[in-house]
């Protein structure tokens, strides 16, 4: 037998490690088990020093192979000893949920759904060790089949990937099944714009505080942000408004911070001045700017089929080009306006309050297309002024020219 010893935990405790013919003694003599099963066996001792065997193989090549690679995980922190993935999914999501208090309300209900319908029902009873990258795969391709929505699947893996991410951290697993696995992409529909005067044809037919319809699609607010606001936050000379808190409708009212905690200040046209004064008219600095017809919050779900939905049949009636569209989609009709009036991806991002630039451009990549053309156009000028001044080719030619 060929071994090192290692002490993990004091003098008082050596355990062994290393590579052991099972068929001979040390002094070359047959073992009581010579000729029976595989002859090598290889031992380890684990992170928290306890001996354990890494199996037996027909050659001792092989044995010491597997040692070293064990020992070298142990080493680099990504070992998992055996039977640490003997728990069932359900009990790790159970462990994953109880640090996931950061998360919002509204989050945090998506995911539990996610998890209720779609991911518990097929994994929860399974051993983590059980799972593997081919039985996710296709667990996303029979979604994909029963023709559930790109977004759904989005979001029962998501869950799945999260409750194995922190299997891993826990060593319970070696690696996240999930990894590499893709998702059905989305179908993205036509996100519909409104006009300067369709939003004024939307506004006239709202029955119940039109300024809602008006403020939405200059500002961009998201509907929380908007119910959310206080006569304080306005600053009415500089036409600003302090986007510092939202609330949310999710098993009850949220109040927090707004989406992505992006605290921001967003213009307003002075167009909307006289009826955003009115309507703070007689209130406290902490009162509600915007509320129902009892003065109490301004819920979408109320506000939406009441008002708002009446309102788009109405115009769809008179205008049959006229867009089906939800309060949401005022947002996007902000940004729609505001790029049309000249304004650049990192003006719209801050007034959206999205947290990259690149988002703002994954969202709204189809109205920034004009600025292709301006670019190009810019260079036709560029190139046309340089063809008609000598001053220009010369200088375009000492500035190219290779130095000595």
């Amino acid at each position: 037998m060929d071994y090192v010893t290692t002490n993990r935990i004091g003098a008082r405790r050596n355990r062994r490690a290393g590579v052991e013919d099972r068929w001979l003694k040390n002094d070359k003599t047959p073992s009581t088990l010579y000729g029976q099963g595989k002859r090598w066996r290889a031992r380890y001792v684990d992170a928290n020093g306890v001996e354990r065997s890494a199996g037996n193989f027909d050659r001792k090549v092989d044995a010491q192979a597997a040692l070293a690679e064990i020992v070298a995980a142990i080493q680099a922190g990504r070992h998992v000893a055996p039977r640490a993935g003997s728990i069932t999914v359900a009990a790790q999501y159970e462990r994953w949920w109880s640090s996931q208090a950061h998360t919002s309300v509204k989050t945090a209900g998506t995911r539990a759904s996610a998890w209720a319908v779609h991911v518990e029902p097929r994994w929860g009873r399974r051993y983590l060790s059980d799972l593997d990258t081919e039985s996710v795969r296709a667990w996303v391709a029979s979604m994909h089949k029963q023709e559930i929505g790109p977004t759904t699947i989005e979001n029962a893996y998501g869950v799945l990937r999260m409750v194995l991410a922190s299997a891993v951290e826990a060593r319970r697993l070696p690696s996240n099944p999930c990894e590499g696995v893709k998702l059905p992409r989305r179908k993205h529909s036509d996100r519909s714009y409104l006009s300067h005067v369709q939003v004024q044809q939307l506004a006239d037919a709202i029955e119940w505080m039109p300024i809602v319809v008006l403020f939405l699609s200059y500002t961009g607010l998201r509907w929380g942000e908007m119910a959310a606001l206080r006569p304080r936050d306005f600053d009415m000379p500089r036409r600003r408004v302090d986007i510092n808190r939202a609330v949310t409708e999710a098993n009850g009212l949220v109040w927090g911070n707004p989406k992505d905690h992006e605290r921001r200040s967003v213009p307003f046209p002075a167009a909307l001045i006289d009826d955003l004064e009115a309507l703070m008219a007689h209130k406290g600095r902490d009162d509600l700017v915007f509320t129902n017809s009892r003065g109490g919050l301004l819920r979408v779900s109320n506000y939406r089929p009441r008002y708002f939905a009446a309102a788009v049949t109405a115009c769809q009636k008179d205008d049959s080009s006229f867009p089906t569209i939800t309060p949401h989609d005022l947002r996007h009709t902000a940004a729609s306006l505001a790029v049309s009036a000249g304004a650049n991806v990192l003006g719209v991002q801050r007034m959206l309050g999205h947290a990259k630039a690149s988002m703002t451009l994954d969202v709204y990549s189809d109205l920034f297309d004009s600025d292709l053309d301006a670019v190009a156009g810019a260079l036709d000028v560029a190139i046309q002024r340089s063809r008609e001044n000598p001053a220009d080719k010369l200088r375009t030619k000492q500035e190219t020219a290779p130095s000595d």
